[in-house]
């Protein structure tokens, strides 16, 4: 079965927290959940770092919301991309960015936070959308696993308070 991802986009940090809390609840497993936002209306300045396995620490105005999620989330890192400015990512996409920049696999037209979701099957036309979403101060939520994984964190997130939920499923290797 193809790997699958869904994509959710929330306009305030509350209904992203919102929406991780029911996915834990529904029993979606976390190390396979990402989110991405901005907080750049922080009052300090922000210090993170990449971590593959333990908390990143951050401070700042939304602090307590991304430290909330750091225990819950599998890998963090704070990012800093031209165009979109300073973000703050929580799951395997910040693996998946930091591998897209490793590899030199940045697609034309699109950010390094763009190239992570590019890589695991979104198409670019929504990677476009999913950054400018970022730029606006919006959170996205990515859940990313197997079909039947994917189905039931999509059901739980159409009835969230997401602007909008879509699926896609990952094409073969060679496609």
């Amino acid at each position: 079965m193809n790997a699958t991802s869904v994509v959710a986009v929330f306009g305030t940090h509350s209904e992203a927290e919102l929406a991780v809390k029911d996915l834990q609840r529904g029993g979606f497993d976390m190390k396979k959940l990402s989110i991405v936002g901005k907080d750049c209306h922080t009052e300090e300045h922000v210090v993170g770092f990449y971590n593959a396995g333990d908390r990143m620490k951050y401070w700042g105005k939304l602090g307590a919301f991304w430290g909330g999620l750091w225990g819950l989330l599998f890998g963090s890192a704070f990012f800093w991309i031209p165009g979109i400015g300073p973000l703050v990512v929580g799951g395997p996409l910040a693996a998946w960015i930091v591998g897209a920049l490793e590899g030199a696999a940045i697609v034309a037209g699109v950010s390094a936070l763009g190239a992570g979701l590019y890589s695991i099957g979104i198409p670019k036309d929504s990677v476009l959308k999913y950054e400018q979403d970022v730029r606006n101060d919006k959170y996205v939520l990515v859940a990313h696993g197997t079909a039947r994984e994917v189905e039931r964190a999509k059901s739980i997130l159409d009835a969230s308070k997401a602007h909008e939920v879509e699926s896609f499923v990952e094409a073969p290797a060679g496609v």
